[in-house]
């Protein structure tokens, strides 16, 4: 969040707070967003006292050496931020007691213990943090990342990170100063960042048309300005109209309702890749209508009755189903898939959430099985929420099942929950090795224990394999035959305990 002046991101950050409290206040359920600010502290000359050397912090000799080059470093820093540097001249000991609060919210936040007289290092945890964003929650829990960082200068020029994905701008740019902070969020990240968002409170379109035009070399016709501006509202909901209407064409071309139950009925990949294409396109238009603030209530009905939020969820879920299956034929590359499976994109970002993850799951379900005062949200609109979104993809049946399998009118706890679940998983996992032992003739412990040892190591050893398959006295052919048959079942399995991590050494099986 870019804002005009050191003062407004102070007031900024106690916005903040004020706002998450009130928040939490209202909703026990209100996960509150994780926000660092960063504009550079006040420098002040040292000063000399009966001749030791001493700095304002009143430190003295070595320490005040120490501190002085951390203020040699910020003075040259500010070379690079003017406004912060003219800030930093106005009432510097009411900014310093500011930025130092700020550290102490930031230390408490993520156990850590930086001063304001070691800056750099607070600044390089930030920026750290802002890049752990590649990493899952799984992996690395949220609370040890940042969802908002508030600036000033820096930040806006000379930083990229691939996971920035919106810019809010309170403050006015031009020129190449403009073209560089709109470029924080341009680093596109395969399909899972498709594209930046800029949301300017200044209402700025001129100049950026200017700056934009000066960067071309040339004046911009309107055309170009498809390049970086984004439709208006109203454009882009008659766009989602028009592609909700090109969906139920195709679907009675085919002979069906323009119903999720009836995408099941589609005849031939053909087919069913033109509804992925099509309903990709709905679902990239109804991205985009959600991230605008400015839809009245009309705009908001008419987009409703478009396609109801039922109705949406039903086709995202069916569109999840039918993705996930033309992606494994992809995945084979068997060579005989039509070509347009073969160059099909699945695009799953924009059917993922952010908020819905395997917490926020797990609290669902707890809540789904308490007494009406509490229930939000019935199993089967549970069900339809997991399935209609690409979070949690690989675990999303094993969700569906468990929920199914919780008796009706027995409350559980989110702890229960997570018990449970796990508890499920091992039994569901056990019954499937069980079934693969007894369909490729092998010894069911055997099997449980090969499958382990490979995910203790993360490692799959071909020797292993062999020897599992040695009871067997098979030939060198038979002994062949049998693993591609073994393995065809075992990846599959072997992808799902893993959840997204690397096993060494499977690739060459697949």
């Amino acid at each position: 969040m870019a804002t005009a002046s050191i003062n407004h991101a102070i007031d900024y950050v106690e916005q903040f707070k004020i706002l998450q409290a009130q928040k939490q206040a209202e909703d026990e359920n209100y996960k509150p967003l994780n926000i660092a600010c960063v504009f550079s502290p006040p420098t002040q000359p040292p000063k000399e006292k009966d001749g030791d050397e001493v700095n304002e912090t009143g430190a003295k000799g070595s320490d005040a050496k120490t501190i002085d080059k951390n203020v040699k470093d910020i003075k040259q820093l500010q070379d690079d931020l003017p406004q912060e540097k003219a800030d930093n001249q106005v009432e510097p000991e009411k900014k310093k007691a500011a930025l130092i609060a700020i550290l102490a919210d930031y230390n408490m936040q993520y156990g850590t213990n930086h001063t304001i007289n070691e800056f750099d290092l607070y600044y390089q945890d930030v920026q750290q943090r802002i890049k752990d964003q590649k990493y899952s929650n799984a992996d690395y829990p949220h609370k040890n990342k940042i969802d908002i960082v508030i600036v000033v200068d820096m930040l806006l020029t000379g930083f990229d990170a691939k996971y920035l994905n919106t810019l809010y701008v309170d403050k006015n740019l031009k020129y190449h100063g403009l073209i560089q902070a709109f470029s924080r969020t341009n680093r596109v990240l395969n399909d899972s960042k498709p594209w930046g968002n800029i949301l300017d409170f200044r209402g700025q379109e001129d100049e950026v048309d200017k700056a934009i035009s000066r960067f071309l070399g040339h004046n911009p016709e309107n055309e170009d300005k498809e390049i970086w501006l984004v439709d208006p509202a109203p454009v882009v909901v008659e766009k989602y109209k028009a592609a909700v209407e090109k969906l139920e064409t195709f679907m009675k071309g085919k002979g069906l309702d323009c119903t999720p139950s009836d995408v099941v009925n589609l005849k031939g990949d053909s087919a069913r890749v033109e509804f992925i294409n099509h309903f990709k396109e709905v679902q990239k238009l109804k991205t985009k209508i959600d991230q605008y603030t400015e839809l009245n209530e009309e705009q908001q009905q008419a987009v409703e009755q478009t396609l109801p939020v039922d109705v949406l969820r039903g086709f995202k879920g069916q569109y999840l189903e039918t993705a996930q299956d033309l992606k494994r034929k992809q995945d084979l590359n068997s060579g005989d898939i039509e070509n347009e499976v073969e160059q099909l994109d699945f695009e799953f970002v924009l059917f993922a959430s952010a908020v819905i993850d395997y917490d926020y799951i797990v609290g669902l379900i707890a809540k789904s099985t308490q007494g009406s005062s509490k229930q939000k949200m019935t199993r089967k609109e549970l069900i339809d929420m997991i399935s209609s979104n690409a979070n949690l993809m690989e675990e999303r049946d094993d969700i569906i099942a468990y929920i199914n399998s919780l008796t009706t009118g027995e409350a559980f706890n989110e702890k229960q929950i997570r018990e449970g679940y796990q508890k499920f998983k091992a039994e569901k996992s056990a019954n499937e090795l069980n079934e693969m032992a007894s369909k490729h003739g092998l010894e069911p412990l055997s099997l449980q224990a090969f499958v382990d040892t490979i995910m203790h190591r993360m490692i799959f050893d071909g020797e292993q394999l062999t020897d599992l398959l040695e009871p067997l006295n098979l030939s060198w052919r038979g002994r062949g035959t049998a693993e591609r048959a073994l393995m065809g079942d075992l990846i599959p399995h072997l992808h799902k305990l893993a959840q997204g991590r690397e096993i060494s050494g499977l690739a060459a099986y697949e």
